[in-house]
């Protein structure tokens, strides 16, 4: 027997990487705290936005929230950029004491204050000089777009973009139409050989369908996309319409930034996730070897049954997993959520009110197992079924009949039944077949007994030793009730045993010239019912020369 055992350089591994990424979800609380420190005074900004552009942002009091502050900017720098008498080299900037302030010759058009530096983290004076740069660019940016040469390039551009689109669409719908037929005329034979390889599960018909839906599916998504893109791309070449573009991108890509945030930001649970599983996943694999070859009995060990082997390692491996998920419940990504929590209590109740005939079954069945009751193969009755047991279950037991139906019995239901085991008595050489007859009083007990067990001796399968041997078990009004006893080897063969003993004692009864059938009389009879001393050995019966009669 070899096992696998790691020596103590890959223990303080493994433990050490256990420790680390343990330890990475505080490191990560840390540093995500401090994010959404920052996060936070970033979501109390508001960003200035002309024409779909972002400038700079800015801050606000409850006084003068930051939306107000953002929109007043806004208007006076569309106010400039709408004045023709207006030139970008009238911006200055002007220090004050508290604030900094940009000027558009005299009249005040942008103002910052220490906090807007702060939560840009630079010098207030570097800070005016990018928003002055912003504003000059932006101002310009507006007088081009809203050119009649622009606008006309612009218009010219996106009717092409509109054109392409059109011809792209055209192009899909062809090659949708190309795969629809290729898989109708060329795929047809590979995808029956795809059906008969699925044994009927899945035919030539559903592969076919599966794919067309898959294509047209395909085909609805690109399309989407393709139109989505389109419109973006025309909203976006015009002023106007802009943040309409904007809009609809931050609409289908902010779902995608969320996942990704939410992903890296569990990254360190996952990996520790990804580590746990591969420990416990090849920590049941050695598991499984070592009682696999105890069930073969390769791997042996004292006072243990070869039939507990896998029972003990299912139940072990349930107390792994369920250890392993209680370790790793904190790690699952959103677990502290009420919503995962309520989705846990829930499938909790469900589980506790639907699992309980479950578990008393389960646990009936362990308790069969390793107290040994029977296993497969044996011949068992289970209260009023008898047959061959096929199957030891976790929940049920099932017995195979010889007249072959197959009798499921729930393991609870036969925890409380009673259970003969004619296999274990058989393995033994104990096991007993016994079967009754009633003689009448005129015929020898000694010849009854003899014939007994000479039908005995003419079943095939009966043990010649212990020898067969018949009891006298009642004398009643009419008649002796006998029952013949023979020890069986092989219980499986029970039924037919029993058959050919009575067909056997049938025989030799008629050969003796003795009747089976019990008497019964209405009246008293004339003569008295008895065996004579000169026929108490009839045969077959011997008799014995130690005995001597009354009489001689």
């Amino acid at each position: 027997m070899c096992l696998f055992r790691p020596g103590i350089w890959q223990r303080i591994a493994i433990t050490a990487l256990l420790f680390l990424f343990a330890h990475g979800a505080s490191f990560n609380s840390w540093a995500t705290s401090a994010e959404e420190s920052a996060e936070a005074t970033k979501r109390a900004s508001v960003s200035v936005v002309l024409d779909g552009r972002e400038l700079f942002s800015v801050i606000g009091v409850a006084a003068y929230p930051a939306e107000v502050r953002a929109k007043a900017f806004v208007e006076r720098i569309r106010a400039l950029a709408d004045d023709p008498s207006f030139t970008i080299d009238q911006l200055r900037i002007e220090e004050g004491q508290n604030e900094t302030v940009i000027l558009a010759g005299d009249r005040r058009v942008i103002y910052l204050v220490n906090a807007d530096a702060k939560m840009e983290d630079i010098e207030r004076p570097l800070l005016a000089k990018a928003v002055k740069s912003a504003v000059a660019e932006a101002v310009t940016q507006y007088r081009k777009e809203r050119s009649q040469n622009y606008l006309l390039r612009s218009l010219a551009i996106a009717l092409g973009m509109m054109t392409a689109t059109a011809l792209l669409l055209l192009i899909f719908r062809q090659m949708k139409r190309w795969l629809l037929h290729m898989i109708q005329t060329h795929q047809r034979a590979k995808l029956e050989e795809l059906g008969s390889k699925a044994y009927g599960v899945i035919g030539a018909q559903q592969f076919e369908a599966a794919l067309k839906s898959l294509i047209s599916s395909l085909w609805w998504l690109l399309v989407m996309v393709t139109l989505l893109v389109c419109f973006a791309a025309v909203m976006e070449m015009f002023p106007w319409t802009r943040q309409i573009a904007r809009w609809e991108f931050e609409l289908f890509l902010n779902p995608l930034k969320e996942m990704w945030r939410a992903v890296s930001t569990a990254f360190p649970d996952l990996i520790f996730l990804a580590i746990l599983y591969f420990v416990v996943r090849y920590l049941l694999r050695l598991l499984y070897l070592f009682f696999f070859g105890v069930a073969r009995g390769t791997i042996r060990l004292s006072a243990f049954d070869t039939d507990w082997a896998i029972p003990t390692f299912n139940l072990l491996r349930v107390g792994i997993l369920a250890f392993s998920i209680v370790i790793a419940y904190p790690y699952i990504p959103g677990s502290g959520s009420e919503a995962f929590k309520g989705i846990s209590l829930f499938i909790g109740v469900l589980f506790s009110i639907g699992s309980t005939s479950m578990i008393t079954s389960m646990l009936a069945g362990y308790n069969l197992i390793y107290r040994r009751i029977y296993k497969v193969g044996d011949y068992v009755k289970i209260g009023s079924h008898t047959g061959l047991v096929k199957e030891v279950g976790q929940m049920v037991t099932r017995l195979h009949t010889f007249k072959n139906e197959e009798v499921v019995l729930p393991n609870s239901m036969i925890l409380s039944s009673e259970v003969l085991n004619y296999s274990s008595s058989a393995r033994a050489g104990t096991l007993v077949l016994h079967s009754t007859i009633t003689i009448g009083y005129d015929a020898p007990w000694r010849q009854v007994e003899a014939m007994l067990i000479e039908a005995a001796k003419r079943t095939e399968g009966l043990l010649k030793e212990p020898k067969p041997f018949v009891l006298k078990k009642t004398l009643g009004d009419f008649y002796i009730e006998y029952e013949i006893n023979a020890y069986c080897g092989d219980a499986s063969r029970m039924p037919q045993l029993y058959s050919q003993l009575h067909a056997h004692i049938a025989d030799v009864f008629n050969e003796y010239g003795v009747q089976i059938m019990s008497p019964h009389f209405v009246s008293q009879p004339d003569v008295n019912i008895f065996v004579p001393q000169d026929k108490w050995f009839a045969a077959p019966a011997e008799r014995p020369k130690d005995i001597d009669l009354p009489g001689t």
